[in-house]
């Protein structure tokens, strides 16, 4: 902002003279007198005189201005913000924790408010965060604001201990110090600490600066078999607030409200299907930028689908005595549990066809042939199965096992019997279960052994106390495999009904899917795990990002705090990642009580200092110059009249411009776009015609939202949510396609809002009309309704001819290589506009295309019904003939449709008939 106390100020100076001669006192001056004859002059006097006096008003302004001028001089500031310039030497003291983020801003404004008053009084000013154990070096207000503007918020919550020991060496070395703790507000962190040392410091001055805002925290989150949780804090009085659950691209895919009522720690819980919890990479709260309102989800968060199938045939008779039993009960908090149904002839099979993550089976010998084959696919592409030992499995002869076995296993009281039970030794630190307690309490009566083959000890995960293998894994292709030397129940060993193996479960349950090598396929990452190394951290504002130079990487079972050298965020590589959270689960914040503390917080205020000098001066000009008029005016030098007429002359110049302003802007504008208008600007999102059926609405907005998510999973196309548009009131240029439901006993469109649709298909716009008649239709026979609501309809869109749509339709091939489009019907026939004919001469090319997107697609098939399903990603509506493959094809020609219509002919140039020609068998 320009600043008018130097110009000002020289005039000030220069003007003094002037000022003087304006307040000295005015001498009498005659009127001018016109004499008599010489005779009588001597008999004659002067009638009137000039007083020499000058009136009260006039030398209070001349006061005024004469003070005005040396108040500006002297420099006055004001500070809104409350804050008194001292020239001792002043430490100020920031918290940079994660709850100091959310006001930031404010927090640097307030600080800087401070710095300013102290370098205006010439004291000497330091900075000093709480996270940092670094003497402060105090120095001018310039070298203080540089530093100030450079800091950001941790994303940890810092101890005040070793800033305190740096305070009271500032007071020592600084005589009369002056001590400013800008504070989070809570009492974690040693703040009551950090008190007493402010206290107790000696300072001439402590001031404490606390802003208007309480922090608010998530801890312990859990994606467990029955819902998404996490605990929600708050350190002040709010009553409720919202989280919700974002997928790794930002998208909110679920929100749970929490009202606090009394209580300071609640559990909020997001219901979502398992897929799309699953999806969920973070949990926020809402309008909380920090670290602390941010908890992380990994690989370990994911919700697995286990099946279960056992060798026992009496498990039905006796489910208590089932290894199932044990298994089900140990893997219920933190998977689903599939298990066949009863009388299934092949369970194994049967299970696989509900792809799950996890098979496991409990003493289950296999036999070479289907089942074996399927098995084995499904380990090679990724599957995790998990053996438990038995009878069964000792007499087997197959290879889904990671170790050769011996016939015969060790049994108390046999050839090979142990005097007694044996114990587990202690996980070693390349294992999966390192970290975990290896509980004396657990034994083993009896388990099958494993043949000492050659890299035997790197397919060890867990042993017994004399060395044996208790758990062995091997990497196959893509898959794992993961045997238990012991069976499923109670019979061999205790270890099924111990809290060791529900955690020995869950470790393996977050390793299912991961591709990272495992067993005697080891690498550096696997067998140093030790350390994981930081891949994505989060900052104190609660976004991730890339490590800065101060992670260092975490061993294995790291449970925290959050620090410095360990900030919150993912370690690990590729997805066999670890998340740290800002706070462990048993972490709280509270409001810390300064006034318990023996001190006085005040409100944080922030805002710029106003110098006065340049109204001061401003003022001192305008009395000056009134001065000067009124001077003339009792000298009779200035003519008022003619001075009135030229300021009610510009005055009414003033009035008429104003109006003629009034006047030009009373065409009231174009109104400001909405804010659902701009939502579209920003973000592309599919759009349908609002029927005025809303039944038929609802299936539309459930279709293209359906579509929009087939969009985002498949392609890198992410649009938003879908909306229902009204073409007689809304803009429809906003989107790309519009999806419109034909019902006979609606209205028909005005003339003008016809006008607005056939100007969307002529400037780019694809409209989808569907009739939904599919099975009404009868070849030969009379139009159905919809066709002719349609036909009316289109009388007045300058429809273009239409024709089938071909084979070699580019639409046909936009992302899928498809003969036609399905919905909830398939024997309805789309129609496009029609393709040029081919030249004779040209060579078959397997694409053809407009020079431009066919603006309307009629179809018969009921796309969005087919589209369409709930909340648990199930069907809503029947499909004829029906399947799931019709389905699936049905969103495969919505994908199309939609790419389609953002990409034109792309799929029709030459440069991909190469590998159209390949796809197609050509």
């Amino acid at each position: 902002m320009f600043s008018f106390a130097a110009p000002l100020a020289l005039f000030g100076l220069l003007g003094l003279p002037i000022i003087y001669w304006l307040l000295r006192v005015t001498p009498p001056r005659p009127r001018e007198i016109v004499f008599p004859p010489t005779k009588i002059l001597r008999e004659l006097k002067p009638n009137e005189e000039t007083p020499a006096k000058t009136p009260w008003w006039l030398m209070a302004l001349r006061l005024a201005l004469a003070a005005a001028l040396i108040f500006a001089m002297a420099g006055p500031v004001w500070a809104p913000s409350g804050i008194v310039a001292s020239s001792a030497p002043t430490l100020i003291v920031i918290d940079d924790g994660w709850p100091a983020a959310p006001t930031w801003e404010r927090r640097v404004e307030g600080a800087a408010s401070i710095i300013e008053s102290a370098a205006r009084a010439g004291g000497p000013v330091a900075v000093a965060l709480a996270s940092e154990a670094a003497a402060p070096v105090p120095g001018d207000g310039s070298r203080a604001m540089e530093k100030l503007r450079s800091v950001r918020p941790k994303p940890f919550l810092p101890e005040h201990k070793p800033i305190g020991e740096q305070v009271l060496a500032f007071v020592r070395a600084h005589h009369a110090a002056r001590l400013v703790w800008i504070s989070d507000g809570v009492a974690q962190g040693d703040a009551a600490g950090f008190a007493r040392a402010l206290k107790g410091s000696g300072a001439s001055g402590v001031e404490v600066y606390v802003e208007n805002h309480a922090p608010r925290a998530l801890a312990a989150p859990a994606n467990d078999a029955a819902a998404l949780s996490v605990d929600v804090l708050r350190a002040g009085a709010e009553e409720s607030t919202f989280v919700d659950a974002l997928d790794a691209k930002g998208r909110t895919i679920g929100r749970a409200a929490v009202d606090f009522g009394t209580a300071s720690r609640v559990r909020a819980k997001i219901d979502l299907p398992v897929e799309l919890r699953n999806e969920v990479s973070h949990l926020r709260i809402e309008g909380e930028n920090s670290a602390g309102a941010v908890a992380l989800l990994d690989a370990r968060s994911k919700v697995r689908r286990v099946a279960l199938v056992s060798g026992d045939g009496a498990d039905m008779a006796l489910p208590l005595l089932s290894p199932l039993y044990y298994l089900e009960k140990a893997l219920a908090p933190f998977a689903q549990i599939r298990t066949a149904r009863p009388g299934a002839i092949d369970p194994v099979q049967a299970l696989l066809a509900e792809n799950p993550n996890i098979m496991a089976l409990a003493d289950v010998g296999l036999a070479p042939g289907e089942t074996f084959d399927a098995l084995s696919r499904f380990v090679e592409e990724g599957g995790t199965l998990v053996r438990f030992a038995g009878p069964r499995l000792a007499n087997a002869d197959d290879d889904l096992l990671p170790v050769r076995l011996r016939r015969n296993g060790r049994v108390l009281g046999g050839a090979m019997s142990w005097e007694e039970p044996k114990a587990l030794a202690e996980f070693d630190a390349t294992s999966p279960f390192f970290g975990l307690t290896a509980s004396k309490d657990v034994t083993v009566q009896r388990q099958v052994l494993a043949e000492p083959d050659p890299g035997l000890a790197d397919k060890t995960w867990a042993r017994l106390s004399d060395g044996t293998p208790l758990v062995t894994a091997e990497r196959r292709g893509k898959g794992l495999i993961v045997l238990f030397h012991v069976n499923a129940d109670a019979n061999w060993s205790n270890l099924p009904i111990a809290g060791l193996f529900v955690d020995m479960l869950k470790r393996i349950s977050a390793m299912a899917g991961e591709s990272a090598p495992a067993g005697g396929e080891r690498t550096d990452a696997v067998a140093d795990q030790s350390a994981l190394a930081p891949m994505r951290v989060l900052d104190g504002f609660g976004a991730l990002g890339a490590p800065g130079p101060t992670a260092q990487s975490i061993p294995p079972g790291f449970e925290g705090p959050a620090s410095a050298e360990h900030p919150p965020g993912l370690y690990g590589a590729g997805e066999a990642f670890v998340a740290v959270q800002t706070l462990r689960p048993a972490d709280d914040i509270s409001a810390f009580d300064f006034a318990g503390a023996g001190l006085t917080a005040s409100a944080l205020r922030s805002g710029a200092q106003l110098d006065l000098r340049g109204p001061l001066l401003l003022f001192a000009l305008i009395a000056f110059i009134a001065d000067a008029l009124i001077a003339m005016a009792l000298g009779g030098k200035l003519r008022l009249r003619p001075f009135g007429a030229a300021t009610a002359a510009l005055l009414a110049l003033l009035c008429v411009t104003a109006t003629i302003d009034e006047t030009r802007a009373e065409p009231a504008p174009k109104s400001a776009a909405t804010q659902r208008e701009k939502d579209a600007a920003l973000t592309t999102r599919l759009a349908y015609v609002i029927s005025g059926d809303a039944r038929i609405d609802e299936a539309s907005r459930l279709g293209l939202e359906a579509l929009s998510q087939a969009l985002n999973s498949r392609t890198s196309f992410s649009p938003g949510e879908p909306v229902g548009v009204d073409p007689a009131k809304d803009e429809l240029a906003f989107y790309p396609m519009l999806y419109w439901p034909i019902v006979a006993s609606a209205p028909q469109p005005s003339a003008k809002t016809a006008a607005r649709v056939a100007a969307y298909m002529k400037q780019g716009g694809t409209v989808v009309f569907d009739t939904r008649d599919a099975l009404s239709q009868r070849v030969g026979g009379a139009p159905t309704p919809e066709t002719l609501w349609l036909r009316d309809l289109t009388k007045s869109l300058d429809i273009p001819p239409l024709e089938v749509t071909p084979r070699d339709h580019v639409i046909t091939k936009t992302f899928y290589l498809l003969d036609g489009f399905v919905g909830r019907y398939a024997n309805g026939e789309t129609w496009v506009e029609a393709l040029p004919p081919e030249p004779k001469d040209q060579a078959a090319r397997p694409v053809r295309a407009t020079d431009s997107v066919s603006a309307i697609i009629i179809t018969s098939n009921d796309l969005a019904s087919a589209w369409a399903h709930d909340k648990r990603g199930q069907p809503l509506f029947p499909l004829t003939p029906g399947g799931a493959r019709q389905r699936e094809f049905a969103i495969r020609g919505g994908v199309n449709l939609v790419m389609y219509t953002l990409t034109g002919n792309y799929k029709s140039d030459q440069v991909h008939v190469r590998d159209l020609l390949e796809r197609l068998g050509q």
